[in-house]
């Protein structure tokens, strides 16, 4: 196929191709041109499922139509939506949308926060020999908030977001360590690959994600889903930053109370470490 045509209405390409796929091949395609509002926000798991077929097959798909993977498929998915659905103009100006975006993904993420989940991840952080935040790209940018945030109240860290790097240091790690891996597709296959090198040395892994059905969460010991869904032309979108930041800040705020009088402690000592950098 030509990048001419990939470049046009995918659903038209989707129909042409149609009679070509297998049967399987097909329910995917049918769960494609049936909703394809929804499938924009679905993981390649969450694809399969709703065709009823195995991962292996979407991806198959995928290619058939002469993509690279699911991810180059959904890029071009929201191009075709964002040529045929115009934003609207919203009323009350762009700034109050976003605001009002912003504030909802935090009560989305607070719907989805089970809270002994939680507990038990600030547990396992607590009592984490080391401990390791990863994710790259802007889920890397959390990934290193969360160590500045656990630096302040004495909580040793680290956070890599080189994916080198990334592998190197998983491979050293092993029972009693803690790894969170940080991706909001939940399926960033450096990220991924990483986490897998972790859990084989015996590390214990945590993910933060917005899909509970996505490659990172057969990997995870814990799960801790975030809110903010975003398309392929949204990556990095600040719904889905915002909502990343509420989890890291759950989790640091649960540390500081198992030990108050410590965490205050080096909450004014990192501070007073800094007071003369500032004018």
């Amino acid at each position: 196929m030509t990048q001419k045509l990939l470049e046009g209405n995918l659903l038209n390409v989707i129909r042409s191709y149609y009679p070509s796929l297998t049967k399987s091949e097909q329910k995917v395609a049918d769960t494609v041109l049936d909703d394809i509002n929804s499938v924009l926000y679905c993981s390649v798991t969450d694809l399969a499922d709703k065709s009823g077929v195995g991962e292996t097959t979407a991806l198959r798909f995928c290619r058939k139509l002469g993509f690279k993977g699911y991810q180059e498929f959904k890029l071009t998915l929201a191009k075709t939506l964002s040529n045929d659905n115009k934003e609207e103009v919203v009323e009350e100006g762009v700034h109050h949308q976003i605001a009002k975006n912003t504030k909802a993904v935090i009560d989305e993420t607070l719907e989805m926060v089970d809270e002994d989940l939680l507990n038990s991840c600030i547990s396992v952080i607590h009592q984490a020999k080391q401990l390791r935040f990863y994710g790259v790209a802007t889920s890397g940018l959390t990934a290193l908030d969360a160590k500045n945030r656990l630096l302040r109240i004495g909580k040793a860290s680290d956070a890599i977001i080189d994916p080198h790097i990334q592998s190197m240091d998983a491979s050293t790690l092993g029972s009693g360590d803690v790894v969170v891996g940080i991706s909001v597709s939940g399926s960033t296959k450096d990220t991924l690959d990483s986490l897998e090198i972790a859990k084989k040395n015996g590390a214990t892994v945590i993910a933060i994600t917005f899909y509970a059905r996505s490659p990172i969460t057969q990997v995870a010991d814990y799960v801790l889903l975030s809110g903010g869904k975003e398309s392929p032309l949204e990556g990095g979108s600040l719904a889905a930053k915002i909502s990343q930041l509420f989890i890291i800040d759950l989790l640091c705020t649960g540390l500081a109370l198992h030990d108050k009088e410590k965490a205050l402690q080096m909450k004014e000592k990192t501070a007073r470490s800094v007071i003369n950098k500032i004018y």
